[in-house]
């Protein structure tokens, strides 16, 4: 999809329906400087608003995430097109996620065993010390929590008998143990506890 492309588009059909950005952005609920980021190329509008913006610039969804008017003929090619575009963008911020949450996985352990071991070279034995391992513990899970809600919202895990696409609720694969990225879950379809391996496609 070319937000740039979209943005013009949204331009063109708010001029033509005779609507200035603060007339829009009020029959949408919405701040004007929404509507100038859409039309920039910056933001796209959420999907919870789109039927209803489309209705307002009398276009379809297509046309809106086309970026252009589309004829009868070229309907069929368009639609097979945007879901490919779709797929594709979904698939790209799917790898943005999953590299952010090794990113996060990998400085945090960095950071513990830094920490380790300036605590166990600088601070005296005893109390402190304990404390401050303590501590750090804490600190390094935070992340590490964080990092599993990434880890859910992408993808699947694949059930290693019928092969079958779970999506676990963050409390079900924070429970379930796993090794790496392969977790240990029930299958909704055969019913049967396997080590289920995670998939981004």
């Amino acid at each position: 999809m070319n937000q740039i492309k979209i943005g013009r588009f949204i331009a063109e059909r708010r001029k033509a329906v005779k609507l200035t950005q603060l007339q829009l952005a009020d029959r949408l609920n919405i701040t004007d400087k929404a509507i100038s980021k859409w039309e920039r190329g910056i933001a796209m509008p959420d999907t919870s608003i789109m039927l209803q913006l489309c209705d307002i610039l009398e276009i379809n969804v297509n046309e809106l995430l086309s970026g252009e008017k589309i004829s009868m003929e070229n309907s069929n090619q368009k639609n097979e097109q945007l879901l490919i575009d779709i797929s594709k963008e979904i698939e790209r911020k799917n790898k943005v996620i999953w590299t952010s949450m090794w990113v996060i996985m990998t400085v945090s352990i960095i950071a513990l065993l830094a920490g380790c071991f300036i605590t166990a070279f600088f601070i005296p034995e005893g109390v402190w010390q304990i404390v401050t391992l303590l501590g750090l513990c804490i600190v390094f899970l935070i992340p590490c929590f964080y990092a599993l809600k990434l880890e859910v919202s992408v993808g699947v895990y694949k059930c290693k008998k019928c092969g079958c696409e779970i999506v676990p609720t963050y409390s079900e694969a924070l429970n379930a143990m796993h090794m790496g990225t392969t977790r240990y879950l029930k299958c909704p379809k055969c019913k049967k506890r396997t080590w289920c391996k995670k998939v981004l496609k």
